[in-house]
Order: structure tokens, then sequence, then C-alpha cells
């Protein structure tokens, strides 16, 4: 591979940053109060979120990612990347509103396989940033097992009838409409025998949300009876375990890509502080108790940024992506999490504040490695690579 960044590419970059300054940063200012206090998903933040979503697709980036066909610009996987990592080393909160991947809110490339008639009642919207998904496939009894899960659909005359319960579905209190996974067939499964469905806002119950350790918007789903037409399958019956696994696939660089800008912020800032922090009559940085460890960062990071960028431009060659998005999940969201836990360490008590700059970051990249396949059921893929397991 041809380890230079295109230049159209570089280009894109300069323009984002751009729209960052000028539209995003702004409206930071405007909640930066409540995110000094440690306050998070605010009526005020969630409304400026909103509008740097709205601003983001006028411009074209949140919806970069979708092809030319429904409005989106068709980016590479690895345009894609570039665009997430440079929203999470920005430092701006607001600034993963501005993009698509990993964001399961965006509009996803799996609406592609709905009728085209949905196509204009369902993606339209999200593609305008006036509504917003949700991916609903975890369930209880099902997490980084998910054929396991429980979730029926039957067919009854024109329509299909959903029952069950989907849990940690991130943007599920607030989704216009969700894409859920159920079983169709128990005796196939995961072999042709689960099934997506598009199943609008309003057609399910949300009994509560569930708080956790980084403050996301994540709920609960109940389906009771719920029914749907029977044109809102997503593409084909059966084949909907497919489609969830290349939609966790896919986004996988998306979600390395933001792990590394992330761990770039927490250098970046661990940097700027030893330098101009003195202990005992010297700066930080003098101290290789302090310097090594950000040194070490370093090092993680350029291994983070080519195993990254290796599997985007893999996507973008149709080439397969397991056992490599395995790897790029299971070692990007271990190393990043490593690396702002030794960044928040350079900054002593400060670093524990709400108000620091790492606190944040570092319990939301604790999240990560459980979200979308737990650390350890990456180390099983990568092992079945190797004829382990």
């Amino acid at each position: 591979m041809d380890f230079a960044i295109p230049e159209e590419l570089t280009a894109l970059r300069d323009s984002f940053a751009r729209f960052l300054e000028r539209e995003v940063r702004p409206l930071e200012a405007g909640v930066a109060p409540e995110l000094a206090r440690g306050e998070a998903g605010t009526p005020a933040q969630r409304e400026a979120a909103a509008e740097v979503r709205r601003r983001a697709c006028r411009e074209g980036f949140y919806t970069a990612h979708m092809p030319e066909s429904v409005g989106g610009w068709g980016l590479s996987a690895l345009g894609v990347a570039l665009l997430v990592e440079d929203a999470a080393r920005s430092g701006l909160t607001l600034a993963g509103a501005a993009v698509g991947p990993p964001n399961p809110a965006a509009p996803s490339p799996l609406l592609l396989g709905l009728p085209p008639a949905l196509r204009d009642r369902y993606l339209a919207p999200l593609m305008a940033g006036a509504t917003t998904m949700c991916f609903a496939l975890t369930e209880p009894e099902a997490g980084s097992d998910a054929a396991a899960i429980r979730t029926t659909a039957r067919r009854d005359g024109d329509s299909w009838v959903l029952d069950g319960r989907k849990h940690y579905i991130t943007n599920g209190a607030r989704a216009d409409l969700a894409v859920v996974f159920a079983v169709t067939d128990p005796e196939r499964r995961a072999r042709g025998g689960i099934t997506a469905f598009v199943v609008p806002r309003g057609a399910y119950a949300v009994p509560r949300t569930q708080a956790v350790i980084d403050d996301s918007d994540i709920a609960e789903l109940v389906f009771d009876g719920t029914r749907v037409p029977a044109d809102h399958v997503v593409g084909e019956v059966g084949q909907g375990f497919r489609q969830a696994m290349g939609f966790l696939d896919a986004g996988r660089a998306a979600i390395g890509a933001h792990c590394l800008g992330t761990a770039e912020w927490c250098l970046d800032q661990a940097v700027a502080h030893a330098r101009s922090r003195t202990a005992f009559g010297r700066p930080l940085a003098a101290f290789q108790g302090v310097s090594f460890p950000l040194a070490e960062s370093k090092a993680e990071i350029e291994a983070m940024r080519w195993l990254t960028y290796h599997l985007a431009w893999q996507v973008d060659r149709g080439g397969p992506a397991t056992p490599d998005s395995s790897i790029v999940k299971l070692f990007d969201t271990d190393r990043a999490y490593q690396i702002a836990d030794r960044c928040l360490q350079v900054f002593g008590g400060q670093g524990l504040l709400a108000e620091g700059p790492i606190e944040a970051r570092l319990r939301h990249l604790r999240v990560l490695r459980v979200v979308e396949g737990a650390s350890e059921v990456h180390k099983l893929v990568i092992a079945r690579a190797l004829g382990l397991a």
C-alpha cells in the first residue's frame, strides 16, 4: 500500500478543521460551563449537538460515508477514518456529532436495502440531519454472542409481528427509527434465520434508559406485538445476521480512528502540561517517570495509526476485513485506554477533576473495550484465524 495520504483527503481534512473552528467551537463554548461541571446530556448539550449535526449535513461531512446516489459523497473508508480521527483529536466534545461513523444515530448504508419509497420516508430525513436512528441488536441474553438473540418476528398477513427486548441501545431513547434484528427462523438463526427490520419510533416502548460510566445515552427497547408492514424488511429475509456483522466490521476502522484521535488528544494535553508544570524546581518533562510513559504512548499511537489506516485501505479494496477488524478493535481500544490512563497520571490530582482534559475521555475509552464486541471476543476471533480455537 501507499502510505501517503492522497492530496484530496488532505484537502478534505483541512476543510473539516476549518469547519470545526468556525461552526463547532463557538457552539461548544456555549455549553462549556456544563461540561466543566461534569454535567452530560443536558438539554443545552443535546440541542448544541443537533445543531452541529444539521450544520455538518449542510456541509456534507455528516453524510460523507453514504453513496452519492442518496446524497452522500461516497467517501472512502480511509477518508472517513481521517475525519473521525480529526474530530476526536480536536478535543471538542461536540465534534463527534459532525461525522457519521461510528455514531449509530447517523444514516447507515444498511438502509439502502429498503424499497425506494421507504428510503424517501426514512433515509432522506436522516441524510438531512432532521432525524436519527439506532442499531438494535444487543439483548439481555445476547451481547457478544449476537446469534443468540431471542427477539422474534413472525409473518401475519401483510405485516410482521415483533416480540422481544433489546438493551444497551445507543440513542435508543431519542431515535426516530430503529433497525431491529429478530429471529424469523429459529432453526437456521445466524445461517439465514435472522432478519433486520425498520421500526419507527412509537411502535415500540422505551421503558428505561441505562446509566453508563461515560454518560452514554443508551436505553432498553421493548417489542410487544409490534406490527410493521411487510415491506419494512431491510434487505432480504433471513440475511440480517450477515448484515449486522458487515455493519460492525465496516465500523471497526472508524472506532479505531476514534480511539487514535482520542489518544492523540490525551498525549497532546499531557505533553503540554509536562512542559509547563514544574516540580522540585524542574519541569515535569525533565523526569523520566513522566517523559518515558509519554514516549511509549507516542510509539503505541503510531502503531494504532497504521493498523487503522491499513484496515480502512483493506475495506476500500474490498478485501476481507476479518481478522484485521478484530485486531484493530482489540488493540486500539486497549492501547487508547492505557495511553489516556498514563496521561491522566501526568496531571496528578488535577487529572481526577471532571473539568480536566482527560477524565471524561478515560471513562469513554473504557466503554469502548466492551461495546461492539468485548476484547475477549476479538481475541477469540484472532485465535480462530490462527487455528487455535
